[in-house]
């Protein structure tokens, strides 16, 4: 099911990462079969900054960096009130320029 976004909305991603030693927002922390590394999630704060006729999305983060994503991912949400209050601090804001930087995929 796709979910609509519009410029502005807030949105969390819930990435999976690998390593040896994960921080402390790590979630749902599983260690590998050898034991040498960690599977985890953590939930990255970002705003649609546009939206394509495609229906994927284009969230920048804090630091500027922009993801394009599919609207559809299952590890994508919308912030609702109560996440928007208690992590403000942490989402992005829109730059007042529009410049070319470049778009990634999340690994």
């Amino acid at each position: 099911m796709r979910q609509s976004f519009t410029p502005g909305d807030l949105v969390i991603y819930r990435k999976t990462k690998h390593s040896t030693h994960p921080g402390p927002r790590a979630a749902n922390v599983h260690p590998a079969p050898n034991g040498d590394t960690y599977s985890y999630t953590v939930d990255k704060f970002w705003i649609v900054e546009a939206v394509d006729e495609d229906g994927t999305i284009v969230a920048a983060t804090r630091r500027g960096k922009r993801n394009r994503l599919k609207s559809d991912d299952p590890m994508l949400k919308r912030a609702n009130i109560f996440q928007h209050i208690l992590y403000r601090s942490r989402f992005a804001q829109l730059p007042t320029s529009t410049s070319s930087d470049a778009v990634t995929a999340p690994e």
